[in-house]
């Protein structure tokens, strides 16, 4: 029995008992999550295609912890302008064990005490009002702060400018005349 199931924006085939490795979730390590967009199921017997997805299907599973993946080397080089650029990258990723495919109902028959959360978008929106509330507050006292120090910034140029102001040089009264210009003529 497998699964075509949507995670993180991936498409993964996962068998019960599979270990698999996805991109990075905000779950904790031990947390069970649950993945409703299953867009084929096959049990041996049948094939369940989805339109998009199959109805009703969930795929369980257990995060086993966080790792980051092999470095790749990214080098960029053009020949002749002494132009070369050396970065290295590791992407972050969750193991995942598959504990359970199929309908809802019957796996919440086989563990009803703990019900995993499904991956939805209306969850993902609400955990994200929660976390900028506060960080909104923050921001207006540090945006406060900064207006107080600038206003005392303009203030001490102010008085500096006052302080260092001199009186403006007289012109001379005297006007120099102005050269005359004289014209050749031909003869």
């Amino acid at each position: 029995m497998y699964a075509i199931v949507e995670i993180a924006g991936q498409q993964f085939k996962v068998e019960e008992g599979k270990k698999i490795f996805v991109h990075r979730l905000e779950n904790q390590e031990g947390s069970r999550v649950g993945f409703d967009r299953v867009f084929l199921f096959e049990d041996g017997e049948s094939v369940l295609v989805g339109e998009p997805t199959v109805n009703d299907f969930v795929v369980e599973g257990k995060v086993l912890g966080h790792v980051k993946g092999d470095k790749v080397i990214v080098f960029k080089k053009k020949r002749k302008k002494g132009y070369r650029i050396k970065n290295g990258h590791r992407q972050s990723f969750t193991q995942i064990e598959i504990t359970g495919i199929g309908e809802r109902e019957t796996l919440k028959k086989r563990e009803p005490e703990a019900e995993p959360a499904i991956l939805a978008k209306a969850e993902v929106s609400e955990t994200v009002e929660t976390i900028e509330e506060p960080v909104k507050e923050k921001k207006s006292v540090v945006k406060k702060a900064a207006v107080k120090k600038q206003t005392e910034k303009k203030e001490v140029k102010e008085e500096a400018k006052k302080e260092v102001k001199k009186p403006a040089a007289k012109k001379s009264a005297v006007k120099k005349p102005a050269a005359k210009k004289t014209s050749k003529s031909k003869e």
